[in-house]
């Protein structure tokens, strides 16, 4: 009994698989030549910040901390580098080469009269009711 149901079951996946037309099946999505070293970049840049998060609760010495990321900085420097020489010979252009009127704009100098905290002595570009770094409020 069970070898008639594997044998009819056998029977039935061949003559499935034998009539199953060209159309049916559904085109495979384009892949983007950019796909793996975005991928790439994106693991890279989420190594950095564990490396870093670890260094800042102690678990690297400085040494170690500075050697791996060094490595890493070194591996994502040539990974952007394939992206953009991907990006020239298809005649694409890539986010990091996106004008420059997209960039954020700088913060403004810190003029010698700008007002200062009088409690802890930080200065700033415009004036402020309470001092960015320390909290408290400022002279008016």
């Amino acid at each position: 009994m069970i070898i008639v149901l594997a044998v009819a079951l056998t029977i039935g996946i061949l003559v499935f698989t034998l009539f199953i037309r060209v159309q049916d099946v559904p085109e495979p999505a384009p892949v983007s030549p950019f796909q793996h070293l975005e991928e790439r970049k994106a693991a890279i840049y989420e190594n950095l910040r564990d490396l870093q998060f670890e260094y800042r609760v102690g678990k690297l010495s400085d040494s170690d901390y500075q050697q791996t990321k060094l490595t890493l900085q070194k591996e994502l420097a040539g990974v952007l580098a394939e992206i953009e020489e991907t990006a020239k010979r298809l005649g694409v252009t890539t986010r990091r080469s996106a004008p420059a009127a997209k960039q954020p704009a700088a913060k403004p100098a810190i003029q010698p009269d700008s007002p200062t905290c009088p409690n802890c002595g930080a200065k700033f570009s415009g004036p402020m009711k309470f001092c960015g770094e320390c909290g408290k409020a400022m002279a008016s």
